[in-house]
């Protein structure tokens, strides 16, 4: 005959019973934390300014500069052993960059009319204003002879072009982001 022996007790549903509440409550606590998320938290872009005028005015300004700096585009293939190409590529980027430097005082020369806006437009300014000197800075680089990478600021760990960008996108100005290409 033999004895049987009473079971482990990691098997004790006793012992188990505190876990499954345990689990129960995170299981709540997550599908609550969606559900606010969800359905109750503001959906509204952190940088979206109230002026929608300003906005608009905006994207008109920065529409018409965007053409005008893609027309001065050179897909030309870079020689990097060309010196006098190097120093034509410092230039148009320099030039491209005259042209997003009009386009940035043209935009702010009117500010917002609400306080979101009048407070959060010259953040927004200055940033561009960092990034349009990487460029020139980048430029100077160039007419050196070097084909070097373009480097820029970082704000917090992000490339300051990603700050920029995220304002205009959030105030509907696709046209205000940052240049990506280098004309």
């Amino acid at each position: 005959m033999t004895i049987t022996e009473p079971a482990p007790a990691a098997t004790d549903p006793r012992r188990r019973f505190p876990w499954r509440i345990l689990l129960g409550i995170i299981v709540v606590l997550f599908a609550t934390f969606w559900v606010w998320a969800l359905f109750f938290a503001s959906k509204e872009a952190i940088n979206k300014i109230d002026d929608r005028g300003w906005a608009a005015r905006a994207e008109a300004i920065c529409a018409d500069a965007k053409v005008r700096r893609e027309a001065l585009a050179d897909y030309r293939r870079v020689d990097e052993n060309d010196a006098a190409m190097m120093v034509e590529r410092g230039n148009l980027v320099d030039a491209a960059t005259d042209l997003v430097e009009q386009m940035l005082d043209d935009v702010v020369a009117v500010p917002p009319t609400d306080d979101k806006g009048a407070a959060i437009v010259p953040d927004w300014e200055a940033d561009y204003r960092t990034y349009l000197q990487n460029r020139r800075d980048y430029a100077d680089v160039l007419r050196t002879g070097r084909n070097a990478p373009f480097t820029e600021a970082a704000v917090d760990g992000i490339p300051i072009s990603d700050k920029v960008e995220r304002f205009a996108g959030d105030n509907e100005m696709p046209s205000c982001a940052p240049p990506t290409d280098l004309s």
